[in-house]
């Protein structure tokens, strides 16, 4: 279904942050792969952890779920023989799963989205599966993808982080599940750090023990770990609210948004300070972010990689700023869902904003007096596109039209509601 987005002056109320997909995610991993019952309260309900979900469901976690937690009885390092596994278009739960279903005889993983996740490349975990003794048959590297497990051991593994952060998290989940010690050097460069670091948090908070080196490029996992049964407690997710607050960075505004905890080791909590930096009224306290916006915004520059899900919706609200934002080190952008630089950049022009991209940086020449809209757009089937094209419509001066807007479900499904229920003219046409 596609949406059209009316252009909105302004923007007033109170909501409660959406619970953070990357954390649920994690929890629910980490429950499935212990022996004994955890309890998750606050899990995000989005596509994404849904495909979770249900994948661990199927290699043998029981799980029960009522209105604010869900309990899983995990299944260890003894999942159950599977031949199919289904992931939606989730790439972060392809790839943990790929490096769990070692411990497993033989599952395939089915390409359900062949123009979105069928095109993203997964061969640098593929290698480093390969060091370890596991049989990967893939399609260049894509899926469908069938892992041949069993035979997995410890040992010296190279991983590049050039790509993606999850291949290097994927191996993190498995490695203290092998009988043998492991030792993991990351190649090139690691991208998205900060997403690592909640990897290893969550890690630590399961009973795991893993020796990292302060850059995270080098780690010494011990073998025959155990992951502890317990209780965990879902924290507001900082990615999908930073299109609700940049939202009300570009429009006359009073919003308030609860459950974005100032300590959070999400990277995306500079969507707040980034705002800041483009003098837009804000307060962050007790966990609460409150936007006077005025709709006056002044350009940036920002480390792009230091918040990679953010950094969308930072660039929509730069679409108004006064001068020339430029964002950098964002080339992983590019093998996200769609080409998230030149795809978004050319449905940006499409509606009158002024940008430029280079291999790894977007440039925003700012328009404060607006863009023109009146378009059909395209969202590439991307969950943070759409958002942040919706974020630009509200202040085009003729109404945007996103096609398959549906898809924001993969993160946030009430992502409509939401900007509904502070005022905003967003309508669902067939």
């Amino acid at each position: 279904m596609d949406v059209r987005v009316t252009p909105t002056p302004r923007l007033h109320g109170e909501l409660q942050a959406l619970s953070s997909k990357n954390y649920t995610t994690r929890y629910l991993l980490v429950a499935a792969l212990a022996e004994g019952t955890s309890t998750i309260y606050y899990p995000a309900h989005s596509e994404d952890s849904d495909a979770m979900r249900r994948c661990i469901s199927d290699l043998g976690a029981v799980i029960e779920e009522d209105e604010e937690k869900i309990t899983i009885t995990g299944f260890g390092r003894n999942p159950k023989d599977v031949k199919e596994l289904d992931v939606g278009n989730a790439g972060a739960v392809l790839r943990f799963l790929m490096a769990i279903a070692a411990l497993a005889p033989d599952v395939t993983f089915i390409n359900r989205y062949p123009d979105s996740l069928g095109k993203r490349p997964h061969d640098d975990l593929i290698d480093a599966l390969g060091q370890i003794g596991v049989d990967v048959q893939h399609n260049n590297g894509r899926l469908p993808i069938t892992i041949r497990g069993g035979q997995a051991k410890g040992g010296k593994i190279q991983v590049s982080g050039n790509v993606s952060s999850q291949f290097l998290s994927a191996l993190l989940f498995l490695t203290p599940l092998l009988e043998e010690d492991s030792e993991i050097e990351v190649l090139h460069d690691l991208k998205s750090k900060v997403v690592v670091g909640q990897t290893l948090e969550v890690l630590e908070q399961a009973g795991i023990v893993i020796e990292a080196t302060e850059d995270l490029m080098y780690y010494k996992v011990k073998g025959g770990q155990k992951y502890l049964a317990k209780k965990y407690v879902v924290q507001g997710d900082y990615p999908g609210s930073a299109a609700v607050l940049a939202a009300a960075a570009v429009t006359e505004s009073d919003v308030i948004l609860h459950r974005l905890e100032e300590n959070s080791k999400q990277g995306e909590r500079a969507i707040v300070d980034v705002l800041r930096m483009m003098e837009v009224p804000l307060t962050h306290k007790d966990g609460i972010v409150h936007v006077k916006g005025n709709g006056k915004l002044k350009a940036v520059e920002f480390d792009g990689d230091k918040a990679t899900d953010a950094v969308l919706a930072m660039v929509a609200a730069a679409v108004f700023a006064d001068g020339t934002s430029r964002f950098y080190d964002v080339e992983n952008l590019r093998y996200k869902e769609c080409d998230r630089i030149t795809d978004y950049l050319n449905e940006l022009r499409k509606a009158g904003a002024n940008v430029e991209e280079r291999q790894s940086e977007i440039i925003v020449h700012g328009r404060p007096e607006g863009v023109e809209g009146g378009v059909e757009i395209n969202a590439h089937y991307d969950h943070r596109v759409i958002m942040a094209l919706t974020v630009v419509g509200l202040r085009a001066k003729q109404p945007l039209r996103i096609r398959d807007a549906h898809h924001v479900a993969k993160s946030y499904p009430i992502f409509f509601d939401h900007l509904k229920a502070l005022g905003a003219n967003v309508e669902w046409i067939e």
